[in-house]
Parts: C-alpha cells; structure tokens; sequence
C-alpha cells in the first residue's frame, strides 16, 4: 500500500476529488492509488480545511455509495449511466 506522502500533487488532487464524489467508493481509490479508507480520511484531514473535512467526513459516514460492500450487486464501479464514452481522444457528444 502507498502512503499518502508518496503521492504526487496531481495524485493527491484526484484523490481528494475522487472522495469528495458521493458515488466514487473507496475501493475504487484503492485499486487506482493504493490507498485504505483510514489513508483517504487521514489524507483528507491534512489537505483540507477543518471545516471542508468535518462536512465531507459527515456526509461520507455511512454512505452506502462510498462502500462496495453496501451497495447492490448491479450497481457500475466506475463509470455512471449518464457518463458518455471517449473515442479518438475526443468526449462524445449527446
């Protein structure tokens, strides 16, 4: 497992924007950084303001969106129903 120190700056922004996502789980930041749950909060704890963390940190506590574990079984880990495809490194239109 990386700490959180050995991120790049770049990294540790998308961690942070990933956890800040209600429907990105932290399985997802583990598979992708390499960071626990416990590693996220505790990287989100020094990056932020105490008050961003404290409102991040309460609307995360038991969100079923954030865990794997507790969402359904037919629920995309990565990748949300309205999220269009990349093709020749152009975003699709609608």
């Amino acid at each position: 497992m990386k700490k959180e120190s050995s991120l790049s700056t770049e990294q540790i922004d998308r961690v942070i924007e990933m956890a800040w996502e209600d429907r990105t789980p932290f399985d997802a930041i583990l598979i992708q950084f390499g960071l626990k749950e416990e590693a996220v909060i505790k990287l989100m704890r020094s990056e932020m303001k105490s008050s961003s963390f404290k409102m991040w940190r309460a609307r995360v506590q038991g969100r079923k969106t954030k865990h794997l574990k507790q969402r359904g079984n037919n629920v995309d880990r990565f990748k949300c129903s309205r999220q269009k495809g990349i093709s020749n490194n152009k975003i699709s239109k609608r």
